[in-house]
């Protein structure tokens, strides 16, 4: 944090995030004012998941082609175009309040799909490599902090100001996201792919370069499996289950908000904790972390007091940190860096791309099979996804 780039990078990144989460709750408001009906809020939250997904591989094509830095002040400004669209949509109630929401959604979300990748491969261009893990939990640390204040700063000022005050706020974010971080050197290569050389042909053959590299990589095949199950099972059990089980078993809201306020409690102290901690295995390590999961849904499954289940989502919490600083130490590490953004990209695609189906499957899967099988099953896959991983033998280091 004294490097004054690297400040402002992190200062970029956290207002693109603080932009992201402060979003759905800024709509939810929309939905209790009467603005929006709960449909209409489902359809733009899922326009803005369809964004996400087609932005996050061509974000992470042109980081490559183009510069980093390139994409990153574009694809907030189609973050803060999409924020002024659905301001328009929200101050301007009418039959086209949806169809404006909808579309300034998604193109919030392609802002947000493309900035990930760009911001995850400038961090090498600005932190020399002994220093990687440390500013890679610092943007962890950035990312926990915008899950706890996003959402409470976009309510109250909604609350206190108004719907478009609070969008404008997020506006002011995605420009932020903009115009602070710093521009890096980058090399020649990337300054000499023009965009105007891009075709459908070029996007995909350099999207097969991309997977090509991450094949290289066994260790980066055999994580990313296990953080998609993991994702694709565990998160489904938080996003879907809990609120029910909490309601339920426990009488109100108190696991619910106990849950998420534990989780990242517990994921901040995982990124401070791992800011300094070097292990000798540390992709051994990294996966048991992210094993620490499997406590969430077993801790529901055998019904115990409310704080041994809270126990278990500040553990996930700190468990996932101690994978996520490693795993994007060890990618920008190994991946060649003229592709770092390319198979960045493929992480964010599988790793959140799958997560939608496992948010449908599961609830169906509930009312067919039981809370309690869904449950056991949702453990298994993430306590024996990572143990699957480390048997890949470069796993261990996270080298190639």
């Amino acid at each position: 944090m004294r490097s004054f780039s690297f400040l402002r990078l992190w200062i970029g990144s956290t207002a693109s995030g603080l932009a992201t989460w402060a979003l759905s709750f800024v709509l939810g408001l929309a939905v209790l004012e009467g603005t929006l009906s709960a449909v209409d809020l489902g359809l733009a939250l899922a326009a803005r998941t369809v964004g996400f997904l087609l932005a996050v591989s061509v974000g992470g094509v042109l980081a490559d082609r183009s510069g980093r830095r390139n994409v990153v002040l574009y694809a907030s400004l189609a973050g803060g175009i999409g924020i002024s669209i659905i301001t328009v949509g929200v101050a301007f109630a009418s039959t086209y309040a949806l169809l404006a929401v909808s579309l300034g959604a998604m193109i919030a979300g392609v802002g947000q799909g493309a900035c990930r990748p760009a911001y995850q491969a400038l961090v090498p261009l600005i932190v020399s490599i002994e220093n990687l893990q440390s500013a890679n939990a610092a943007m962890s640390v950035s990312v926990r902090v915008t899950n706890l204040v996003g959402p409470a700063a976009a309510t109250a000022l909604a609350l206190m100001a108004g719907l478009s005050v609070a969008l404008c706020a997020i506006l002011a974010l995605w420009m932020i996201s903009a115009i602070v971080p710093s521009w890096p050197n980058e090399n020649s290569r990337q300054s000499s792919k023009a965009v105007s050389g891009l075709s459908l042909a070029t996007f995909f053959s350099d999207l097969a370069e991309g997977v090509d590299e991450a094949r290289r990589h066994p260790w980066f095949l055999a994580g990313l499996g296990a953080l998609t199950a993991v994702i694709a099972a565990g998160y489904s059990v938080t996003g879907v289950l809990v609120p029910i089980i909490s309601r339920d078993l426990y009488g109100g809201a108190i696991l619910l908000t106990g849950s998420a306020t534990g989780y990242t409690l517990g994921a901040l102290f995982g990124a401070i904790i791992v800011s300094r901690w070097r292990p000798t295995n540390a992709g051994w390590w990294a996966l048991g972390g992210l094993g620490l999961y499997c406590l969430v849904p077993l801790s529901l499954l055998i019904q115990a007091h409310v704080a041994v289940p809270i126990l278990a989502f500040v553990l996930a919490g700190l468990g996932i940190e101690l994978f996520n600083v490693p795993w994007f130490t060890a990618t920008q590490r190994e991946i060649a860096p003229d592709k770092l953004a390319r198979v960045s990209s493929l992480d964010f695609l599988l790793s959140y791309g799958l997560a939608p189906a496992g948010l449908a499957l599961i609830a169906p899967a509930a009312n067919v099979f039981g809370y309690n099988a869904v449950l056991a099953i949702s453990g298994a896959i993430c306590l024996l996804a990572p143990l699957a991983a480390c048997v890949v033998p470069s796993c261990r280091t996270l080298r190639t």
